[in-house]
């Protein structure tokens, strides 16, 4: 576990690469149970194509809805130990595949824009919540404490959630702690927020040298017409794959750590960093 990311420690790059998946989909409003055998699906899906991970939209367990979450949180956020997700979990554990979903999650009577971890074995190991509210959510929600970095297979991922790709600090955090790609889940609707995800995610990759990975939602939800286009940039900030525009689809990417040795020698600018500072991070190694 890591306290502050300005303590930059070393990590060694990982071994060999590795692929990871970033699905879009139609989210049923408020349908919990329909989401989540979406989710279990596209699970299973990635790893019929050689993910280890697939990264899901925020808030798709109910689509975004707010109107909908903040009148029913019962029924349209996650709870802990929810039975609900017992679909993805049985999708995680029978293909050794990893989850991250997007949910809001109901805890101690409070709201969070989540993305919930759901490891090789099934187990939910951990939540991140967003720590960036945009300001329609601030009214609902509760602002999450701390960043989360994820250890599989020697790769460290840096999860981020929709308008936290907007602060450079966020991805910047999940660097200083030693992460090789960062993974966000979001809502880019159609309009302002293509250009929008295109000028931060090749940004956040190149500032960081590190992959940069978007799911996004597609159709609408919560009242915004989503542009889809879950995309995956390299550590040069070019991008790798894009997914279309308004059609379900699960896309994948090898992450390859001579690319990063590449981009790194290249650009230095993590190794040249000084005097920064960072955000508090949680930890956690999903595979032993």
């Amino acid at each position: 576990m890591t306290e502050h990311a300005a303590q930059h420690p070393v990590h060694p790059l990982p071994s060999r690469p590795i692929r990871i998946a970033a699905a879009q989909a139609q989210a049923q409003a408020g349908d919990v149970e329909t989401n989540v055998a979406t989710v279990a699906g596209m699970v299973r899906d990635g790893a019929r194509a050689g993910a280890r991970l697939v990264v899901f939209p925020e808030k798709f367990l109910s689509g975004y809805e707010p109107d909908l979450i903040r009148a029913d949180p019962q029924r349209c956020a996650v709870q802990p130990d929810d039975a609900r997700l017992d679909p993805i979990a049985d999708a995680c554990r029978e293909t050794g595949t990893v989850a991250v979903v997007g949910a809001a999650f109901h805890d101690h009577g409070d709201l969070y824009v989540s993305a919930l971890v759901i490891d090789a074995h099934g187990k939910l190991v951990t939540r991140y919540d967003k720590q960036h509210l945009f300001k329609s959510e601030r009214e609902i929600y509760r602002d999450g404490a701390a960043g989360c970095t994820l250890e599989i297979e020697g790769w460290r991922l840096g999860l981020g959630i929709c308008y936290d790709s907007g602060f450079p600090e966020h991805a910047r955090a999940a660097a200083l702690d030693g992460c090789h790609a960062y993974v966000v889940g979001a809502l880019f609707s159609v309009g302002n927020g293509y250009h929008e995800s295109r000028t931060w995610f090749p940004a956040r990759a190149l500032d960081n040298t590190c992959y940069a990975v978007l799911a996004n939602h597609i159709g609408t939800t919560g009242g915004w017409n989503a542009c889809g286009s879950s995309a995956v940039w390299g550590p040069d900030g070019h991008p790798l794959t894009e997914a279309g525009a308004d059609r379900p689809e699960l896309i994948t990417a090898d992450l390859d750590p001579q690319a990063l040795l590449a981009a790194r020698d290249s650009e230095p600018m993590l190794r040249d960093l000084r005097n920064s500072t960072g955000l508090a991070r949680t930890g956690h190694k999903l595979d032993e």
